[in-house]
């Protein structure tokens, strides 16, 4: 029977195809007494080789899609499944204990994993316990006779589902075989939500329970458009999602013919289009989709692919790469924004309570503890910076002190570089990130120091509303719309113009339709947005009257009180299908 689920539309496509369980199964079992400990040692064999030849595998797709130095992580455990010491205890145990093979791989390993757990001083030797960990639960599923899901493996049409998706597991989707991808929580603005969008791949998020409904195999309808999903469809309703396919390929393939195009509105006003990357990789995206510049490159992918701190010659390729591959054309590169929900395991972070609005960002990079990393990124991107038009941007800044400290960090730096006879451009600007409202308020003051300010909404918005944003209970408080917000934001850009800066938007709101003619009104210079966005939004402002839409932003500024006024508002001024 046919059933229906409504959830977040998080990034738009039509797919119908079989589901794909990414849902971690039951490796219970029961220990077992034996008298041919021979056929579980060889029970054993039969599943480390599995597992091996499991893991080469998984390694070559993540190089292919992750590069050779993230796939690195698979040599850690390939080691582990060939360690003679560990094999050989495991099987000694078999014998000696006359137990099956699961119960003695289990009881070898945890007591390793303890071992190892147990060393508080030794970063390196608790990674090696979380290797042996992973590594257990392959071998077990084999033993076991159960499928580990693993999205790299992936080798036909599906939609993935899951209770959240991971940045690692997002990454590791081919978009050849998945189609769709849903899940029980997560929202727009979420990593998942981020990353389907870059590989143009439907998702719908935050169903609550998709994954107590279906099983493998299952087929599945989904519209990341406007976030139905349908479970074991009827022909006549497949018939339906695949004309809603043709349909939004036809309207994609109409954007297409806007990749060259200038970004000017109805009546001749130019905005700058700009894309969101988080790799190198990325930027092939970027000028596929006719953006204008990089208006914000994500630099801690950089430290969370790796498996220390990346050097500086590291991070000088990764950003020149980046700036050659753009042509001139601007690009913002984001100081690292560690902490929060993104940890490095190489980086011992004090654990925190509230560790969003705890130690993270640029509180890390000007205190005594990230000095050195702060330095060395810097080092890098001044070197980079003849490569191209380089744009430095510093995350989560609440005080103007702590942007006068770390400008003071980068003139040292380029100083030095100088000093040493290294090249070093002489038109970097140096801008924040307004994403507390401690900052938004304070803007006019700002403004007079900064080069450029970038308006992060996704954070922005969670701040000032006192709302988690990937809390489910509380989803219905993250309002972009919100006059309250639209107030900050206004607040910001007429602070930068009055002081001959410009202001820009990174965060996912940059590229909301319903948003994009607020903005324009308000006068936003740059809108930064996931590549795949672009060419709609620029399709959307040579529709729009900008005089028309500075009189919505001024009446949804000064008249209204909810976001269902402004978006009721909007509807008065939008008189285009």
């Amino acid at each position: 029977m046919t059933e229906m689920l409504k959830g977040i539309a998080a990034s738009d496509g039509v797919a119908v195809a079989k589901a794909y369980l990414l849902v971690q199964p039951d490796l219970s079992f029961e220990t077992v007494s034996v008298e041919d400990t021979n056929a579980e040692e060889a029970r054993l064999d039969v599943a480390l080789e599995a597992a091996q030849n499991e893991l080469s595998v998984i390694r070559e797709k993540a190089v292919d899609s992750l590069g050779e130095e993230a796939a690195q992580v698979f040599d850690a455990h390939l080691m582990v499944l060939a360690d003679p010491e560990m094999i050989g205890q495991i099987k000694e145990t078999i014998r000696a204990k006359k137990t099956n093979a699961e119960a003695g791989l289990k009881e070898v390993t945890d007591m390793f994993i303890t071992l190892f757990e147990n060393m508080d001083d030794n970063p390196y030797m608790q990674e090696r316990a979380a290797d042996i960990r992973d590594v257990t639960k392959r071998v077990l599923s084999h033993l076991i006779g159960v499928r580990l899901p693993n999205p790299a493996m992936i080798d036909e049409e599906s939609v993935v589902i899951a209770h959240d998706l991971t940045p690692s597991d997002t990454a590791q989707l081919d978009r050849n075989f998945v189609k769709a991808f849903v899940t029980n929580i997560g929202g727009r603005t979420s990593h998942s939500a981020i990353m389907a969008r870059t590989l143009e791949i439907a998702a719908v998020l935050g169903t609550n329970n998709i994954t107590e409904l279906v099983k493998d195999g299952d087929l599945l309808a989904v519209n990341g458009i406007t976030g139905d999903v349908l479970i074991n469809p009827s022909p006549e309703q497949i018939e339906e999602f695949k004309a809603a396919g043709q349909a939004y390929a036809k309207q994609k393939a109409e954007w297409e013919l806007l990749k060259d195009a200038q970004t000017v509105t109805a009546d001749g006003k130019h905005f700058e289009l700009a894309a969101n990357i988080g790799t190198p990789k990325d930027v092939e995206g970027v000028n596929a989709n006719g953006a204008e510049a990089v208006g914000l490159y994500r630099t801690e992918f950089l430290y969370m692919d790796s498996q220390d701190f990346p050097t500086e010659d590291e991070q000088y390729e990764a950003y020149k790469a980046v700036l050659e591959g753009m042509n001139g054309k601007p690009v913002v590169v984001r100081t690292m924004d560690i902490g929060g929900d993104k940890e490095l395991p190489y980086f011992d972070l004090p654990k925190e309570m509230n560790p969003f609005l705890g130690f993270r960002a640029l509180r890390i990079s000007i205190s005594e503890t990230g000095d050195a990393m702060f330095r060395t990124q810097l080092r890098a991107l001044l070197r980079a910076s003849v490569h191209g038009q380089l744009r430095i941007m510093f995350p989560m800044v609440a005080l103007l002190t702590e942007f006068r400290k770390a400008k003071a960090v980068y003139e040292e730096e380029k100083a030095k570089l100088l000093a040493e006879g290294v090249a070093v451009a002489d038109n970097i600007q140096v801008g924040i990130m307004i994403e507390i409202p401690a900052a938004a308020m304070l803007a006019d003051q700002f403004a007079k120091e900064v080069d450029f300010f970038s308006i992060g909404t996704n954070d922005l918005i969670q701040y000032t509303m006192a709302a988690d944003r990937m809390n489910e209970q509380v989803s219905y408080l993250y309002q972009p719309y919100n006059p309250s917000i639209l107030r900050l934001i206004n607040n910001v850009i007429k602070a930068a113009h009055k002081e001959g800066k410009w202001a820009g938007m990174c965060g996912e709101m940059a590229g909301d339709q319903t948003a994009v003619p607020l903005l324009v009104g308000m006068g936003l210079d740059e809108f930064s947005m996931s590549a795949t966005s672009v060419l709609r939004t620029r399709s959307l402002m040579k529709k729009l009257d900008t005089k028309k839409m500075q009189e919505l932003a001024e009446r949804a500024l000064t008249e209204c009180a909810t976001m269902e006024e402004v978006l009721e508002l909007e509807k008065e001024y939008l008189d285009f299908d």
